[in-house]
């Protein structure tokens, strides 16, 4: 879907720029060093992290049982379980699911990172490369990946390319993201509009807003357009509202209203951690603990979670789970669950800020008609 749109906007005459945060650096210089030099022009590489992921399964996946036990007060815990030696007891059945899972994700094909899908099927011709990285592996029009090295200047040259139109994508990481403009400028031969897509915000605001005005400064033929990027997974919403957040936070007050800090980049409901979303999440713990969301019975989400709604008495709890809390429980859900949640959620949260416009508007005409 990411190249079809970048082949869209090419088409439509734009130049398009493209945002990341990783790039597969130390990953590729551990996979170079277990290959000859002399097989650096005819490379076979796996250039997933499939051994890391493997080895956090390994160690990380829960196998020992554990006992539920009551304390004084009537509240339940979960301990580990210990045999006659005193060593923990291992489950069987959940050393199987992890072998399962480590021979499944052993015999997926390799999935390359973002940065060397882009520059595999555009071609480094028409791709100018703003990164850190001192090597990276390229494709020949025969499909042959090979080694090429990259000297101290390549920055500035792959700069000076995308400005004087000869490529027409730039791919800029934090390394490229200081001291450098790649916007349509007036006395730059490239003046094409700016697509800028957000490939991956990261976790850092700052970073994320003086990435963005790289592409959007004074002097410019026109304004970029910008595209922040997610998957069909909604959980990762909740990445992107982190960005959303902290860019609001940065906004200044004008005319009495909090404008955002990423210049209309983002809308009040990519903010899942708004007092908007608090009322949501509050209307979706109701629905939940009503029976009114059918497809999320109140037993079946508290197993999922681990979150609980009920109090000892049996009604809902005052103190329910907080907004983050429960964002990070979702995220350890299935996919399928997920999309079903947060599709309630982002629901209710875009009803509660129709809401307060609403309410704003009618404030404003009674205002007006005094």
């Amino acid at each position: 879907m990411l190249i079809r749109a970048i082949e869209q906007d090419l088409a439509a005459g734009h130049a398009v720029v493209i945002q990341v945060v990783s790039t597969n650096e130390e990953l590729l210089k551990r996979r170079l060093n277990e290959v000859p030099a002399s097989e650096w022009k005819d490379l076979n590489l796996d250039l997933t992290p499939r051994e890391y992921v493997m080895d956090y399964l390994l160690s990380a996946f829960p196998i020992h049982l554990h006992e539920i036990h009551s304390g004084e007060n009537g509240d339940e815990r979960s301990e580990p379980a210990f045999d006659a030696d005193g060593s923990p007891i291992v489950s069987q059945e959940a050393v199987g699911l992890r072998d399962a899972l480590v021979d499944r994700l052993a015999s997926l094909d390799p999935i390359p990172g973002a940065l060397e899908q882009l520059l595999w099927h555009f071609g480094h011709k028409q791709v100018a490369e703003v990164t850190g990285r001192s090597k990276r592996v390229l494709k020949d029009d025969s499909g042959r990946l090979f080694v090429d090295s990259r000297g101290s200047g390549a920055n500035i040259a792959e700069t000076t390319a995308f400005m004087a139109d000869e490529k027409q994508i730039l791919i800029f990481s934090d390394a490229g993201g200081t001291g450098r403009s790649y916007h349509a400028d007036l006395n730059a031969v490239n003046r094409r509009r700016r697509s800028h897509y957000l490939l991956e915000a990261g976790w850092r605001a700052d970073n994320a807003i003086q990435g963005v005005g790289r592409s959007h400064r004074t002097n410019q033929a026109s304004a970029p357009i910008f595209r922040p990027v997610t998957t069909n997974v909604r959980g990762e919403r909740r990445f992107i509202s982190t960005i959303a957040r902290r860019l609001d936070s940065l906004g200044a007050l004008t005319r009495g209203q909090r404008q955002t800090g990423g210049n209309g980049m983002f809308s009040a409901k990519d903010n899942l951690e708004s007092r908007y979303a608090e009322y949501a999440l509050y209307e979706l713990f109701k629905q939940i603990f009503q029976g009114r969301f059918y497809e999320v019975p109140l037993g079946k989400f508290e197993q999922m979670t681990g979150l609980s709604l009920t109090s000892h008495e049996g009604g809902m709890k005052i103190d329910l789970p907080p907004l983050r809390q429960f964002l990070n429980r979702l995220l350890a859900l299935t996919i399928g669950m997920q999309n079903v949640i947060f599709e309630r959620f982002e629901l209710l949260l875009s009803q509660q800020i129709e809401t307060a416009i609403a309410k704003r508007c009618c404030k404003a005409d009674r205002q007006w008609n005094l």
